[in-house]
């Protein structure tokens, strides 16, 4: 198996744990600290996402953590049975380190933004958003992945908030059967 399917694999397992089965045994390596975010989809439905933005564990135990926690915890839905298991698909976005982006203005955000490359995160005052890299499959068009983005930080409407911080980051998108 190469790294993504180990990976895969290993999230599968913990869900399958969480539901009863046996514990996830760590594979050799995936000590390094990294920050990911574990999908579930069920045909082109989400149907749990939760992820890190900091490398605060290794990349097993984050993994192992934030696939049981899209499977329970993502309080969008509610906890996936067993029986769901088999016709839930496992999508794992690896992350880089953020890197401070300039945000002081959308235009000035909208410039520095490579869109399909990078995942966003926004933040100002109480409110915060992030997109992975993958959600461009989904609003290719920048403006579009913006104001989505914007939404879901249920940012002020019509005004771009003073003080906004706009950090991206890139991934290593594995999906569950494409390898």
């Amino acid at each position: 198996m190469d790294r993504g399917e180990i990976l895969i694999d290993v999230a599968r397992r913990a869900i399958d744990a969480a539901l009863g089965g046996p514990p996830v045994v760590k594979p050799e390596g995936f000590d390094e600290p990294r920050a990911c975010f574990v999908s579930l989809k069920q045909g082109d439905e989400l149907r749990g996402c939760i992820g890190n933005l900091e490398a605060n564990s290794t990349l097993f135990a984050a993994v192992v953590h934030n696939a049981t926690a899209a499977a329970l915890r993502d309080p969008r839905f509610r906890p996936l049975r067993r029986d769901e298991l088999g016709r839930t698909r496992v999508e794992i976005s690896v992350m880089s380190p953020m890197e401070e982006m300039p945000a002081a203005t959308r235009d000035e955000l909208m410039r520095n933004l490579r869109p399909g490359v990078d995942g966003l995160v926004l933040s100002a005052g109480p409110h915060s958003a992030v997109f992975i890299p993958a959600v461009w499959e989904q609003l290719p068009a920048p403006d579009e992945f913006v104001d989505h983005l914007l939404a879901k930080g249920r940012f002020p409407r019509g005004r771009w908030p003073a003080g906004m911080r706009a950090q991206r980051f890139t991934a290593e998108h594995i999906v569950e059967g494409e390898r």
